[in-house]
């Protein structure tokens, strides 16, 4: 009786679920009436779905009520279908992207535009990419995912600066850094200050201030041609930022967070059994007397101090386990007429440097409301970023913890410095560093982290609003104002009783405070319409932008002794220190305008043109300039009959002409005042014939897709001549002066870039994209001052020289080697057998890379998915100060594994005795350190490395009114190991993002590993 009701039960169940569900036939065809295998066909808001057979047809079990259907297929446009209740059978026409071509970019000044009719390369990455990873600076997050971006990244930790060039440096006075828009105004990115080799801190920029979470999407403008509209603002290019938006329906919650473990994971190789003689230097020298003929062609006659009980993996041991931890909310949803969107999101880190911590806060809102039969659209954001850090890792020589923890004397007690760093000094009644070394490098770690402090606080506000008005049908009007308001504090307080040589006997403060602010209004008249075969897309404008950037004050007293020790106010800084007022103004208008003719919907012409007059050209005559731009594409697979497999085909070329910003306070600077309140006198002479640098830059490309759109292919060549550089000369004698500017130069930039995408795999339950970004740059200085080929810009930094020469490049690397004879043997000091120094510097390499490339693949399979990004970087040199100063320290393992050999390898030559090996101390004192030779620290900067690692699970709900609508959870990893890698530092992680010190390490923060995960909910 029991298993017949069971029986009954069971009938009853299979019965109500049959009434509830239904068959549906279908097919799905091209505009050829060809069925469109493989294409996906989904009952919108459920799990429903299933693939169309060869021919194009599909069987689908679904419910009973009206339905919704999602189509979509490589090559064609995603579509949705409404199935009434009574429908059993459907059909479906899909529209190719190879002949509607309709796909829409964000261009120059947020306007949307059809790719198919621009005429310069672009690159667009979705908001997701930028945050599957948990990067705190999104930046970061685009390298090696974009074609010709060469991204450098601070070592300094969370809210640390970045460097991105699009092909090439173009700027001798300039950074030469792309201009950052976000929804379609100019962002500042002003730059705080930078590391060198004698110390420092990344200041930061600007970019820190966005929240990555709140990106919809990033356009890379790459070219002159694409970004002209922005006028000489947008000279190296454009990174295009559209935030997200309110969207009608129902309101949408989404809660992430994301928690990051970050180790040292780049450490160089440190010995710890080779002691010292009691002094700084893990040495032991040849007795006094020895002659140099003892110390090469034999084993070592030193006797060197060892031991295998020094103390070890304390270098290890000092870092800590960083952690980041983001955590977001955001809200979005309205109705037909008014939209909203809120989002919150703080961050907060503990660097892998002992006592480093970063907090951030930021909030957003927008809100879009359509008046007027929505002929008229009022729009408005307000964004808000509060950041705090507190001693972020520097770089260099001075107040760097790693100067001390590095060249630690192996025979000494590290933990009696670490528990003892400070000590009382009874003769001024207050604690003094505790440390064994006098030198100006070096200073106890421990006391540099807890008794020197570095505060940086930055509070930044930027609100637009936009107000847009349909005249006609095709005619349309907007206008915007935005302000851009960012009020920063730096405050670094080095304690008395430190190290002499950098910090005054009653300490040293250096206290700067300043706001930047920047107002910005564009009005647009846009208008869009056809007229049978042909088309007009135009638009004009006017903009008006004023920033009063630096404005406040900075003060330092720096070994000038304050009044009282360890008092840091104004109050005590001494009489003689002056209390600088700081402000870089400028005003800039402009009028620009844009139109595209089109042909067919497979030809387009477009001409650019942009007028600015800017202020800092005041008194020249040149403060008005203008900037020209034309370019045509051909969507060459409408217009012609192609093979099957080429779905799209097009080319495209552009010839653009434009300008870089010129630098404030140049044509006549301002005197200032002076120790005692003397007034210092401008020692330049008036620059009242400036001309703007000049940028001609053309480029010839195409976009091709294949199968049906499945594998793509984009590759663009182009060639950038910039003129009218900023070059100072010498003054006459008698002038008064002491230097002039002159209009000179010629720098040329051409290259190639590409990006090839395809989807391997693409069915019900599998998905793998795939894409590939490269490109080669090469940059040539054809010519600085032509009446004196010999001209130089840069000079000598204890080693190394990053010189800029006609004939050259960008940051070639100059140094000092070994002395050789004709036969290339390097020549020894006959007496004592220390290899000599070349008379002049050698250029060595280059430190940019040849080549860039970047490997992309995402995958979904069922409910997971995955991402693996492999970034690399071909070619180049990467130069390391601190392997020579380790190597002269004695505390680095070669020259252990040296000492243990007895003797060094050497391809030398004394007066007439040839040398085939040296004694260890004898080769390192001539080799490191700094002002020596360096030959033996320049490497290759290749490196291939696993960037990006995710692999994570998506829950969906399948009830009719779920909780959450879906929530995933991942696990994530950046820069996991390298695949190939020749220098001993990561040269990508940057000790500077100037434009010097690139691919550089002068005891800058070692690399590090990110692992950690990621947590999403949607409601």
């Amino acid at each position: 009786m029991t298993r017949f009701k069971v029986f009954l039960l069971f009938m009853l169940i299979a019965n109500v679920v049959s009434a509830q569900t239904r068959q549906l036939n279908g097919l799905v065809t091209d505009a050829s009436n060809k069925g469109v295998p493989s294409a996906t066909v989904k009952v919108k808001g459920s799990k429903i779905q299933g693939l169309t057979s060869a021919d194009g047809k599909f069987t689908l079990s679904v419910p009973a009520g009206n339905i919704v259907l999602e189509i979509s297929s490589i090559g064609f446009e995603p579509k949705e279908v409404a199935v009434a209740t009574t429908d059993n059978s459907v059909s479906v026409m899909m529209t190719s992207t190879s002949t509607a071509l309709s796909e829409v970019v964000v261009t120059a000044l947020g306007i949307k535009r059809e790719k198919k009719s621009l005429t310069y390369a672009t690159q667009q990455v979705g908001g997701d990419e930028l945050t599957k990873a948990a990067n705190s600076n999104f930046m970061n997050a685009l390298s090696g995912k974009v074609a010709g971006v060469n991204i450098a990244t601070s070592n300094s930790g969370a809210g640390g600066s970045t460097k991105a060039v699009l092909r090439g440096s173009k700027s001798l006075t300039g950074t030469s850094e792309a201009l950052y828009v976000i929804d379609g105004v100019p962002l500042v990115n002003n730059k705080g200050s930078q590391p060198g080799s004698y110390g420092g801190t990344d200041a930061g920029d600007g970019l820190s201030a966005i929240n990555p979470g709140d990106i919809e999407s990033i356009s890379v403008l790459r070219g002159a041609s694409a970004s002209i509209l922005y006028g000489s603002q947008g000279a190296n290019g454009v990174i295009l930022i559209t935030t997200k938006k309110g969207k009608p329906g129902k309101a949408t919650v989404s809660i992430n967070s994301s928690t990051v473990f970050d180790q040292v994971s780049g450490l160089p190789d440190f010995q710890y059994k080779y002691g010292s003689v009691g002094g700084d230097y893990s040495w032991t020298p040849p007795p006094s007397g020895t002659p140099g003929t003892a110390l090469v062609n034999a084993k070592s006659p030193i006797a060197n101090i060892k031991s295998d009980n020094y103390q070890k993996g304390y270098i290890k041991d000092f870092f800590r386990t960083g952690v980041t931890a983001t955590n977001s909310v955001s809200i979005s949803g309205g109705g037909e007429k008014t939209t909203a969107y809120f989002s919150y999101a703080n961050t907060s880190s503990t660097g892998v440097m002992p006592t480093n911590t970063y907090g951030r806060n930021q909030f957003s809102f927008n809100q879009s409301t359509k008046l007027l039969n929505d002929k008229i659209v009022v729009s408005s954001n307000i964004m808000f970023s509060s950041e705090k850090s507190h001693n972020r890792p520097g770089a260099g020589y001075y107040n760097n913890p790693l100067t001390g923890l590095y060249l630690f004397s192996r025979d000494r007690d590290f933990n009696k410095y670490k528990q003892n760093y400070s000590i009382f000094d009874t003769a001024r009644n207050m604690p003094k560093m505790n440390w064994y070394s006098t030198e100006e490098k070096q200073n106890n770690p421990f006391w540099e982290l807890n008794s020197d402090s570095k505060l940086q606080t930055s509070n930044r506000v930027i609100a637009d609003v936009k107000i847009s008005y349909e005249i006609a049908k095709n005619f349309n009007f907007q206008v915007r104002g935005n302000i851009d308001y960012n009020d920063v504090i730096l405050d670094n307080r080095y304690a008395a009783d430190g190290n002499s040589v950098s910090v005054s006997p009653n300490g040293t403060w250096s206290y700067t405070s300043y706001t930047d602010k920047a107002l910005y209004a564009d009005g647009i008249l846009t208008y869009d319409n056809t007229f049978g075969n042909f088309s007009l897309t135009g638009l004009a404008g006017v903009s008006y932008q004023k920033n009063n950037f630096n404005d406040g004050m900075n003060v330092g007293n720096g070994t000038t002794s304050l009044r009282y020790p360890n008092f840091f106010s104004f109050s005590n800084m001494p009489s003689n220190v002056i209390f600088n007022k700081t402000l870089n103004r400028s005003l800039k208008q402009g009028a620009f305008g844009d139109l595209t003719f089109g042909f067919k919907e497979f030809l387009f012409l477009d001409v650019s043109a942009r007028n600015d007059w800017a202020s800092t050209l005041a008194l020249t005559g040149n403060q008005s300039y203008l900037y020209p731009s034309a370019g045509l594409s051909a969507i060459i697979s409408q217009m012609v009959k192609l093979p099957e497999v080429i779905s799209y085909f097009k080319v495209r070329a552009s010839l653009t002409q434009t300008a870089n910003e010129v630098p404030f306070n140049v044509v006549a600077p301002q005197n200032s005042i002076g120790s005692g309140g003397t007034i210092n006198r401008n020692t330049q002479v008036p620059f009242t014939n400036l001309k703007p640098e000049k940028i001609v830059a053309s480029e010839y490309g195409t976009d091709l897709r294949f199968l049906n759109g499945r594998i793509g292919l984009n590759f663009t060549v182009y060639k950038d001549v910039s003129t009218n550089q900023f070059l100072t000369l010498s003054a006459p004698s008698g002038s008064g002066y002491t230097f002039y500017y002159v209009n000179a130069g010629k720098i040329v930039n051409n290259g190639f870039e590409f990006t090839v995408d395809a989807d391997v795999v693409r069915n019900s339950n599998l998905i793998w994209n795939t894409a590939f970004n490269g490109s080669r740059n090469k940059n040539k200085i054809v010519e600085l001052i032509a009446s004196n080929p010999k001209y130089v810009v840069g000079g000598q930094d204890e080693g190394f020289d990053s010189r800029i020469m006609a004939g050259g490049s960008f940051n070639d690397l100059w140094i000092y080697k070994f002395a050789r004879n004709n036969a290339g043997q390097i020549i020894l000091d006959p007496n004592t057998a220390l290899p000599t120094k070349a008379q002049d510097e050698t250029k060595v390499g280059n430190v940019n890379p040849n080549f860039l490339l970047g490997w992309n693949n995402n995958f979904t399979y069922k409910n997971f998915f995955a991402s693996v990004l492999v970034d690399s970087k071909f070619g180049g040199v990467a130069f390391s100060k601190t392997e020579a100063f380790l190597d002269s320290y004695g505390v680095s393992q070669r020259t252990a594994d040296a000492r243990d050999k007895g003797s060094i390898p050497i391809n030398a030559i004394m007066g007439t005795t040839a040398v085939t090996s040296i004694d260890p101390y004898t080769y390192y004192q001539t080799v490191g350190d700094r002002n020596r030779i360096m030959e033996p620290y320049v490497f290759s900067r290749t490196n291939v490395r696993l960037a990006q690692l995710v692999f994570g699970y998506t829950f969906r709900s399948q009830k009719a009114n779920p909780v959450f609508k879906d929530a995933s959870v991942s696990l994530i990893g950046r820069n996991l190991f390298f695949f190939y890698k020749k220098a001993p530092f990561d040269p990508e992680q940057a000790m500077s993002t100037n434009n010097s010190m690139q691919s550089n390490d002068v005891f800058s923060m070692p690399s590090t590993r990110s692992i950690g995960f990621n947590v999403k909910f949607t409601f």
